[in-house]
């Protein structure tokens, strides 16, 4: 009989570091509001609906991730062990194994998940999780082993020894519970000196018992980027744009400068289609093969047909007939950015730039 996988998502906090009245799960990131990525990847290697513990903002949270997910509430923000707790009327005795990760990870990805669940499944112990290897420690709790290379616990890093300081594996937060053990470890793990109940203790707690844990050490770094400012957000957003970008070139899309190129995740686009500097791609916006499109150029849930050329043109929710161009025409002003000392000038109203982007 196949296993039961069900995926638990952590986003009842806060968010205070991003100053926002919005909750940290829901801004925006590539067309999508952050908790969708995950959710998106979670779905893509478990079998169960996804159970989201909620507490902070917990409407706006609900209504904007809407139906096909379970919720439960954390009233206390009493730490992640305590989160996850929450969730146990729901999946005690309704699933095989637990996936769990924190909402605000948009970047982990199937295939990271998929390898965990693999490990977990072939693990006599009741649980694996993920690890990184890094010289920014980004506030991560340290992995600690043994002298035979096994993983004995994660100390968090406001805790931690000088010498413990020094160790470079970082936990990313993302493990998989064997379901019928981590109801009874929770109940084990101790208030912290913070007064909180850490998620990190089960992993001592299965050590201490002689229970193996395995670890799943990360190849790209990049995915344990947790979002907790805005600037984070850029970071993410960036990496985000690279993933898009590169998976469309991969099927035969040119991107004359992808850093100035702006797309978001629900964007297609067809062969052959070139996308010139300075274009912003964003909702549901589809492009046919054979197309131009910018420079200056931004497109919003727009249907674009094949072999079109658009350029200097802001369009939204519309649909463009195959063959079409749209060019800035003789008498339009489009101001240029200067050289180093000079003014800034217009075009002449008497120039056609079409010919530029032929």
């Amino acid at each position: 009989m196949s296993q039961r996988i069900t995926p638990v998502i952590l986003a009842a906090g806060y968010g205070k570091r991003m100053k926002s009245n919005l909750p940290k799960v829901l801004h925006p990131l590539a067309g999508l509001p952050i908790i969708h990525h995950v959710l998106r990847a979670v779905r893509a290697v478990t079998t169960e609906p996804p159970v989201v513990v909620i507490g902070h903002g917990a409407d706006q949270v609900r209504q904007a991730i809407g139906n096909g997910v379970r919720f439960a509430y954390q009233t206390e923000q009493l730490g992640t062990a305590h989160a996850l707790q929450m969730a146990e009327p729901l999946l005690d005795g309704q699933t095989d194994l637990i996936l769990v990760v924190t909402g605000d990870m948009p970047l982990l990805t199937p295939t990271t998940f998929r390898r965990l669940i693999a490990l977990q499944s072939n693990n006599s112990g009741p649980l694996s999780l993920v690890t990184l290897i890094s010289e920014n420690s980004y506030g991560f709790g340290r992995i600690l082993r043994g002298p035979e290379g096994h993983v004995q616990g994660i100390v968090e890093e406001a805790q931690a020894t000088p010498e413990q300081l020094a160790i470079r594996e970082l936990n990313a937060s993302v493990y998989c519970f064997r379901a019928d053990w981590i109801w009874n470890a929770l109940r084990r793990v101790p208030l912290s000196p913070k007064g909180e109940y850490y998620l990190t203790d089960v992993v001592g707690i299965a050590a201490q018992d002689g229970l193996h844990v395995q670890a799943l050490v990360l190849d790209d770094p990049q995915e344990a980027l947790g979002i907790n400012t805005r600037a984070h957000l850029a970071e993410a957003e960036a990496v985000m744009r690279q993933r898009i970008i590169s998976a469309w070139m991969d099927q035969g899309v040119t991107f004359v400068d992808p850093t100035s190129t702006y797309i978001e995740v629900d964007v297609q686009i067809g062969m052959d289609t070139i996308i010139y500097p300075f274009t912003s791609l964003r909702g549901m916006t589809q492009i046919g093969a054979n197309c131009r499109i910018g420079p200056f150029t931004s497109l919003q849930d727009v249907r674009v047909g094949e072999n079109c050329h658009l350029v200097g043109c802001a369009l939204h929710g519309q649909q463009i007939a195959p063959g079409t161009s749209i060019l800035p025409p003789s008498g339009m002003n489009l101001i240029w950015a200067a050289e180093a000392g000079q003014s800034p000038s217009a075009t002449s109203a008497t120039d056609d730039l079409s010919a530029h982007y032929e």
